[in-house]
């Protein structure tokens, strides 16, 4: 399983901070980011964005509707990991 340490993080394209993303074998990924706009950026904590196909995807039982934010590193691993049974 894939965790928060296998992620690449790199410079944000459109704001100050950073992303990385990370597609899985049953064709969920996430995109987890910090920037000054993203939740709990600002604290020094992680969004996440569950991805399916590449694109965003907001119709799974961990975002409920939305991205999830104000994560910790352990956070986003367990987020990963639910994401990769699906």
């Amino acid at each position: 399983m894939k965790t928060f340490k296998d992620l690449v993080f790199k410079p944000h394209a459109v704001s100050d901070g950073i992303i990385a993303r990370v597609q899985f074998p049953n064709g969920y990924g996430v995109s987890v980011v910090k920037t000054e706009y993203s939740y709990g950026g600002k604290d020094g904590l992680f969004e996440l964005a569950v991805l399916y196909n590449d694109e965003i995807h907001y119709d799974n039982p961990i975002a409920n509707g939305d991205v999830v934010g104000y994560l910790r590193p352990e956070d986003v691993t367990d987020l990963m990991s639910e994401v990769q049974r699906f």
